[in-house]
């Protein structure tokens, strides 16, 4: 196995032409790199310096040979680590961010502007998912920094931090506005249109899971492939629609959705931050993770 400090203090010795001044420069005793130097020949089998009154003189046939091959290996080596200095320490590259659309369109659309502004040599790579496709983009490290709807199973990533609760209710257009005169049992919700997303999203599961554990069973008349779409539908006086409280708030105050309480009320969710399991962070993704601290600002 090749001894890459060995190497070190030869280039270093060959580039002071002296033990002592090699010693100083490498912070050891001139014994010790005598003893390096004496240990690389060995490994080598031939003469690497020509030992003169002068000092350490790289041999024609052994240290000459070596020496540019040598030089041009550390060089690379030390750019390897000046490299991920800056990664560390600097935002650069490219961070792969995962989240689906209505994520994206919700939650991170003015961090991102933020970010952009503040770190414009930063590369961003959005992959719009559903959270279960995420999870998957997550084991295989082929994001950053993922944002999924929850729960899921922690054991997939490297959870951080909840970023916005969700408060899933019913909402509808005018034709069901009188639904929203009072509260309704749950149950009632098996009565009307309704309106879900797809059934492999963690939303509609999440929803369907715990109306099953209360002996409650909500089947769509419609699923969508997007909320937005759902949204639209249920303006359009089509149906009753599950979805976040936060998600449609403009609606909301617009009046042209109404909200439909429910007893019980679904239970609350979020959305949170999550990493790949076992890989570094580099400084540009924590600093897009800083966005979402409390103190930070816009």
């Amino acid at each position: 196995m090749v001894n890459l400090e060995l190497y070190r203090v030869f280039y270093i010795v060959a580039k002071c032409g002296s033990l002592t001044k090699a010693a100083d420069e490498l912070f050891i005793s001139q014994p010790a790199v005598s003893q390096a130097i004496k240990q690389l020949e060995g490994q080598l089998g031939m003469p690497l310096f020509n030992r003169t009154h002068r000092g350490m003189e790289l041999s024609e046939q052994g240290g000459r040979q070596i020496f540019p091959i040598v030089e041009k290996a550390l060089a690379e080596l030390d750019g390897a680590e000046g490299k991920l200095r800056e990664i560390n320490t600097t935002a650069t590259g490219t961070i792969r961010i995962s989240a689906s659309d209505t994520i994206f369109n919700y939650v991170l659309i003015d961090k991102i502007a933020a970010y952009h502004a503040l770190y414009p040599e930063v590369r961003l790579s959005l992959i719009n998912c559903i959270t279960t496709e995420t999870l998957e983009l997550l084991k295989n490290n082929k994001c950053d920094i993922a944002f999924l709807n929850l729960p899921v199973d922690e054991k997939d990533c490297a959870l951080s931090s909840v970023v916005m609760p969700l408060h899933d209710t019913f909402v509808a257009g005018k034709p069901f506005a009188a639904l929203s005169e009072g509260v309704q049992p749950l149950r009632s919700m098996q009565n009307y249109p309704l309106l879900m997303l797809d059934a492999n999203t963690v939303t509609r599961k999440a929803i369907v899971q715990f109306a099953q554990s209360i002996g409650v069973h909500l089947q769509p008349e419609i699923e969508c492939g997007s909320l937005e779409l759902m949204i639209n539908l249920a303006k359009s006086g089509v149906g009753v629609a599950c979805a976040p409280r936060e998600y449609v708030t403009r609606e909301l105050a617009e009046g042209t959705l109404c909200e439909i309480r429910t007893d019980p009320p679904l239970p609350v969710r979020g959305v949170g931050i999550a990493f790949p399991h076992g890989q570094p962070v580099s400084f540009a993704v924590r600093a897009f993770f800083k966005l979402f601290e409390p103190d930070a600002s816009l």
